[in-house]
């Protein structure tokens, strides 16, 4: 009870003395999604970054639009539940500040599936394999944690097909009776051969086979954002390539860890794996319909 009524302090006292204007879109965002926040610019106020945990938000300014600055704040699958602070650090006429914003992580609500694919695939004994396995996933990481300060994006994302989708963002993935994590992505229902396009620009920055994935395309579209497609059969880029919203990838495919041919679709913001359709719906609905 005494935490509550600190809390309750805590955030009349902040709000009282909050001398930034800003939105908080997604107040209360589910594990595995994203919040964003939206600043008014002030004459004499640089903002710096946001804090949450041990990670800072870079604050970007939207060079399309005079009026806001954004920070992009996502949440992980594995975020505990509860109330959260934000610190947000900037410099009003000279003076160094800290505010502090609270928001609350709920509960994605998120099902379960059964899938069966070969043991090989769930649990690869080959030294050879795990080795691979290994240097795949630091590579990647290396890529989701580098935040580009460009942003390439200046038109609202796109979906990489318009098919049904067999699996959402978040179920927990039991595979050949064994938990192994949750989806981390949304599965497109999509023949192989079936052109994969550009959720939006950005530079291409892996282009592989891999593991797990299959044929592999990641984009980089600045400030923090990727978008992933797996599984693919084939590429029409190579890594380096500036892309364009809807320009061809490649062809869909079941390479990888599959039950059958599908477009496996994913994101990640400042290195963490988020719901990529909410993502979208968050940027174009609030920061990227200014750019229409």
């Amino acid at each position: 009870m005494r935490k509550f009524f600190l809390f309750l302090f805590l955030f009349f006292f902040s709000s009282a003395l909050f001398s930034l204007e800003v939105n908080i879109i997604e107040k209360h965002p589910a594990n595995g999604k994203s919040t964003l926040l939206l600043f008014n610019k002030e004459k004499g106020t640089i903002l710096q970054d946001v804090r949450y945990g041990r990670k800072r938000f870079p604050i970007f300014s939207d060079p399309d639009n005079a009026q806001y600055s954004y920070a992009l704040i996502p949440f992980s699958y594995y975020t505990k539940l509860g109330k959260k602070v934000l610190y947000i650090d900037y410099i009003q006429h000279k003076k160094h500040k800290r505010e502090s914003l609270f928001i609350e992580v709920v509960s994605g609500g998120y099902k379960k599936e059964e899938i069966h694919v070969s043991a090989s695939k769930v649990n690869p004994r080959s030294k050879q394999v795990q080795k691979r396995i290994s240097k795949e996933y630091s590579e990647a990481m290396r890529i989701y944690h580098t935040i580009t300060l460009k942003s390439y994006i200046h038109k609202p994302f796109i979906l990489p097909l318009h098919s049904k989708i067999t699996s959402n963002f978040g179920k927990a993935r039991i595979y050949n009776g064994s938990l192994k994590g949750y989806h981390s992505g949304t599965d497109f229902r999509a023949k192989v051969g079936t052109p994969i396009i550009a959720a939006n620009d950005g530079r291409v920055v892996l282009v592989k086979k891999r593991f797990y994935s299959g044929g592999t395309v990641i984009v980089d579209h600045g400030e923090g954002i990727y978008t992933c497609y797996f599984h693919m059969s084939h590429f029409d880029v190579q890594k380096g390539t500036i892309v364009h919203r809807g320009q061809k990838l490649g062809l869909s495919g079941q390479s990888g860890r599959v039950t059958g041919p599908h477009l496996h679709f994913a994101a990640r913001v400042d290195g963490v794996q988020v719901d990529p359709l909410q993502l979208i719906k968050l940027l174009n609905n609030n920061l990227l319909k200014e750019k229409n």
